[in-house]
């Protein structure tokens, strides 16, 4: 059954804490996202971790160098995941993975900026990482002609273990679980709801169907 990821882009980690508070009996993966990392730090992912010490906490770092010591830093605050960047080279995110068996962690690799994302993830899966995030940033989703359904067939095609990122909403979620894509992740349609736990509700509600 896919997982539900809550993508988290608040600034403030009590912030962020509070709306998990809110969320976490729907979602299966919390996530603090890259702009909560670089205002929060590694304390943040540990306050994170310690108020749910019983869901999957993902450090979302974009890694880009220095794999090895990056991953390990972020399993040492208690992230159960951390992202690597796809379009750096190999051996970062064979770094990382070393670090996550060490742990008994995962690597997820972030596809964001990756010109062939189907190639790059199944290169990522056969390197050691737990699923390869197909990932469109906020910046492409603003795009003119955007639309989440390039991802929903890059994971249908990909065959490997994927998740899909990037403007997955209640009229988007059926599909991206029908694509084969193992996490769903949500961000503005969760954060940016009037009732973010009945928005959460309702979105594994549709993953359980």
């Amino acid at each position: 059954m896919a997982k539900l990821q809550v993508a988290i882009d608040l600034l403030k980690i009590e912030d962020a804490i509070a709306l998990a508070t809110k969320v976490a009996p729907y979602v299966d993966i919390i996530e603090l996202g890259t702009p909560l990392i670089k205002s929060e730090g590694l304390s943040g992912i540990r306050k994170m971790k310690d108020a749910f010490p019983d869901k999957l906490v993902l450090a979302d770092f974009k890694t880009a160098d220095a794999g090895e010591l990056e991953a390990g830093m972020a399993f040492g605050a208690g992230a159960d995941y951390v992202t690597i960047l796809g379009t750096t080279g190999d051996s970062t995110i064979a770094g990382a993975v070393k670090a996550a068996i060490a742990n008994g962690k995962g690597v997820v690799v972030d596809t964001i900026g990756v010109k062939d994302r189907v190639k790059r993830a199944k290169e990522a899966i056969a390197l050691g990482a737990e699923f390869v995030e197909l990932h469109a940033g906020l910046d492409e989703q603003a795009e003119d002609g955007y639309s989440i359904q390039v991802l929903i067939d890059e994971a249908a095609r990909a065959g490997v273990k994927v998740s899909i990122a990037g403007g997955v909403n209640s009229s988007s979620i059926t599909a991206v679980k029908q694509s084969g894509a193992i996490v769903a992740v949500a961000g503005a349609a969760i954060y940016g709801a009037k009732d973010p736990a009945q928005a959460a509700k309702e979105l594994k509600e549709l993953l359980n169907a």
